[in-house]
Parts: C-alpha cells; sequence; structure tokens
C-alpha cells in the first residue's frame, strides 16, 4: 500500500472573474471547490493507475469532510486524522492576473500529533510513506523526520515531496525518492542550473549524499533521473499544455507505482515523464488512458556515467 501524507492540506477555491477590480464589487462567472495538497493529488493519480493507496494526514471541520467526500468520490482510500480545527480554504482567484491567497493551518494537538505518529508506525516493509507540501506551524520543526522514523521503523519506504528548507531538513534520513524541480534543486545548492547536464551533476549529489532515486523535472525541457546506477534524460513529448498544477504530482505517483509494481527505476520515470506531461495536456490530472497514450511518445536516453 502507497500512504500519501498531506499534513496541511486545504480546499482550493477556484473563482474567475473576467475583469477583477480592487476594491469594488466584483462577480464571477465560475467558482469550483478541489480538495487540494500534494499527498491528496498523488492518491488521486495512484488510483487511477490502478495502485493501492490511502491518503492520510490532518483534516477537521466542514472544510475536512469535503476533502473525505471527495475522495470518497473518486474511490480513493483514506485514514485522516480527525482534529478540532478547520482545514484551511486556499483561495484561487484567476482573472486578468491570477491570485491567490492560502488560508491558515489550523493548530494540531500534541495528541493528534501523536495518533498520526502512531498510524505510520504499523505501515510494514510492503508499504510506502510519502510526505508532501508544508507542515503547520503548530507542529514540531522535525515532526516530518517523526513520521519517516516510525514507517522506518518496520521496513516502509519513503518519499519526501517537498522543498526548500524542508527538504533539505530531510535529506539526512536519505529517503528512497525526491522530485525537485530545476529551481528547487538550484536553491538547494545555492547555484543555477539551465541545462540537464548540469541537473544531473547536481542531482548526483544527493545520490552521493544518501537519497537513493532522483527525478528533476525542468518543464518544457524535459526531466532527469539519476541514482547510482547512472543518469538519464527524457524529452517532453508534443502536446498542447493546458494545466501545469499537479504535473509533479502525478510524476512522483507513477514512479513509485511502477516501482511498486517491479519495474526497474529507470523504466519508472519513463511512466513518470509520461504521467506527468499527460496531467499537463489535460484539464485535470491524468487518466490511466492518458498516461498509456503519451508513454510511447516519452524518448529517454541514458546519459554518460558521470553525467555531464
Amino acid at each position: 500500500m502507497i500512504y500519501t501524507c498531506t499534513l496541511n492540506p486545504a480546499v482550493d477555491y477556484v473563482v474567475r472573474v473576467e475583469d477583477f477590480q480592487a476594491g469594488g464589487l466584483n462577480r464571477s462567472e465560475s467558482a469550483d471547490m478541489y480538495a487540494g495538497g500534494k499527498g491528496i493529488n498523488v492518491s488521486r493519480v495512484l488510483k487511477r493507475l490502478g495502485s493501492d493507496t490511502c491518503a492520510i494526514g490532518f483534516a477537521g471541520g466542514f472544510t475536512g469532510e469535503f476533502i473525505k467526500n471527495e475522495l470518497d468520490r473518486e474511490g480513493v482510500f483514506h485514514r485522516f486524522t480527525s482534529i478540532q480545527g478547520v482545514t484551511r480554504i486556499n483561495v484561487k482567484l484567476k482573472s486578468n492576473a491570477e491570485t491567490e491567497i492560502n488560508g491558515p493551518a489550523p493548530a494540531i494537538s500534541e495528541e493528534d500529533a501523536n495518533r498520526l505518529v502512531q498510524l505510520t508506525s504499523e505501515l510494514t516493509k510492503r508499504d510506502w510513506l510519502h510526505i508532501g507540501g508544508s507542515v503547520p506551524s503548530s507542529l514540531p520543526a522535525d515532526y516530518a523526520g517523526t513520521l519517516i522514523d516510525a514507517a522506518r521503523s518496520q521496513g516502509a519506504r519513503v518519499v519526501v515531496d517537498t522543498s526548500g528548507a524542508a527538504l533539505k531538513a530531510l535529506l539526512p534520513y536519505n529517503p528512497f525518492f525526491v522530485k525537485p524541480n530545476h529551481h528547487e534543486l538550484s536553491e538547494l545548492f545555492d547555484t543555477e542550473i539551465n541545462t540537464k547536464e548540469e541537473a544531473a551533476f547536481i542531482a548526483k549529489k544527493l545520490v552521493d549524499g544518501g537519497t537513493e532515486n532522483v527525478i528533476v523535472s525542468m518543464g518544457g525541457d524535459g526531466a532527469v533521473f539519476v541514482n547510482k546506477e547512472g543518469a538519464y534524460y527524457a524529452e517532453s513529448p508534443k502536446g498542447t499544455v493546458k494545466n501545469t498544477v499537479g504535473a509533479g504530482d502525478s510524476m512522483v505517483a507513477a514512479f513509485m507505482a511502477k516501482i511498486d509494481a517491479g519495474l526497474k527505476p529507470h523504466e519508472a520515470f519513463h511512466w513518470a515523464v509520461a504521467a506527468g506531461s499527460a496531467t499537463a495536456f489535460s484539464d485535470d490530472l491524468c487518466s490511466k488512458a492518458e498516461v498509456e497514450d503519451v508513454y510511447s511518445r516519452v524518448r529517454i536516453v541514458k546519459a554518460e556515467q558521470e553525467g555531464k
């Protein structure tokens, strides 16, 4: 089972206004609500790809119930830890420009935090723990590390799907897989990455430091995969980009799904690029049929061992 942990989920409220006027009365053309959060997106894609998955994390109030109901509607299993607070709402205003207002995270009690640790300690060597997104400020700074230790106690594989200081803090736990984009990888090493060769060279530093598998997404320039066996480059397949939200989550989901199914890491990378591209080419997260269609158009080449 692949468990995805979203510590700070949200209901994404997407509002479209033709010509937004600050300080005035605006009427929306449409408004939609979605269950938001990296782990939630990953579980949704995993379900579509036919993998066993369970979404966990914290959820509370009417917004928490909305997220659970949306996952139920898609047939995604979940075991959220209930909290007294209300899961946040993130407003995304789409007009001449796009504006985002992210709500504050609810407070998490020590008792609720401990209950989630207990849940992750029940995972086995047949399970995965994916940790993605931000951590509520009410939790200890090392809380994600505590979850990793609990999951690892019985041999579960751990995937870290975050960025910046949070990613840097979790790298010493030697995750099985991380997927920064080239901007996030640049920030991590205080450098500039413009080519696949540069991305592979820097990603190898993560592998040398103990991370087992690294995918670096580079938008329209494709992606790079690095592990101890070497480096691989992927070219982005041709298609009309409609939506980049969730493309990275789709890559993470497909990589885990295919490794869990017994494929080798570089083979799983091929499917990961297909899934990320399929989501970018669709209005929502990718379907299995869309991923299979794009897969044949993804070109993967093995790089030199040095990753130049």
